[in-house]
């Protein structure tokens, strides 16, 4: 039995024992902290297992944690996340796909607590497709190297309010979906190699752009393309809760925590904007001493 076989049945259940479900049929899980999206292991989605007892043990350490499950060959299962966001939503987007054939074979249908969709398909044992995110359309694929959060889970919003993740339909014919033919149907730009990003002209950059080359750094570059793309959106005036709104989700999904996204963004900012330098100001007293010696300062 595969993880969307359970929404159903899960949505009825305490976190824990929803949890523990996945597990005892096979599905991967790890948890995440209470209300958010972020893992709360150590590895993040890389530690997802189905051992009950390592389960058992992490649900009875966090019994509200949220339940997240890795996409691709990890759980046998991919997804298309259609988001809401302020700027935009990816329903437009999403349903000219199901109309064109691309994104018809879904297994499942979930609300997300943002009023977004998971749509979720079954991998296909024979073929790799790797998570992106097309953030001109508002839609992202999770498959190989992601994660999702499912069902009961629940998110924070504004005003207090913990929303679920809620099981709209199952599907009746199921089948895998071709994610590259779905990325350049949204998104037919090529993404930019880090190699390259100097030769892009400040004025010329677009944060939408930014955002998918950053949802697509892998380990080792991660930061490194979250600070770079975040210095271009300062030196470009772009004010810092919008350069946090624009790359924050590219960012977390390419696997940053959102303490390092609002750490690495804060150091963009001090770099392309720096403060003066307090030693500066006390020098500038001293040499004001030394040439005025009967001035005393308050």
């Amino acid at each position: 039995m595969g993880a969307v076989d359970l929404f159903s049945e899960v949505g009825r259940m305490s976190l824990p024992e929803a949890a523990a479900r996945f597990a005892a049929a096979g599905v991967p899980v790890f948890p995440c902290v209470p209300g958010e999206k972020r893992p709360l292991v150590r590895r993040g989605f890389h530690d997802a297992t189905a051992d009950p007892a390592q389960v058992s043990e992490w649900w009875r350490r966090w019994p509200a944690a949220n339940i997240g499950i890795p996409t691709g060959v990890a759980s046998g299962v991919e997804a298309v996340d259609v988001d809401v966001h302020s700027t935009g939503t990816g329903f437009p987007a999403f349903r000219a796909a199901h109309r064109e054939g691309l994104a018809a074979g879904w297994a499942a249908l979930v609300r997300t607590p943002s009023g977004g969709l998971h749509a979720y398909y079954p991998a296909d044992p024979g073929r790799s497709q790797s998570s992106w995110q097309a953030p001109g359309s508002h839609v992202d694929f999770r498959g190989d190297g992601g994660y999702i959060i499912a069902p009961p889970s629940r998110v924070l919003r504004p005003g207090g309010v913990r929303a679920p993740y809620r099981l709209i339909v199952a599907g009746n014919t199921p089948a895998p979906v071709d994610a590259a033919r779905l990325r350049d149907f949204l998104d037919p730009r090529t993404s930019i190699p880090l190699a390259r990003a100097s030769r892009f002209e400040r004025r010329g950059l677009d944060a939408q752009v930014l955002a998918g080359w950053v949802a697509e750094r892998g380990e080792g570059e991660r930061n490194q393309g979250l600070f770079w793309a975040a210095c271009r959106l300062a030196e470009a005036g772009t004010p810092p809760d919008a350069t946090l709104e624009a790359l924050g989700p590219a960012a977390e999904h390419a696997g940053l925590g959102s303490r390092e996204i609002m750490a690495t963004i804060r150091s963009a900012y001090r770099t392309t904007h720096p403060a003066p330098r307090a030693v500066d100001t006390v020098s500038n007293e001293r040499r004001l001493v030394r040439e005025s010696p009967g001035r005393v300062l308050s």
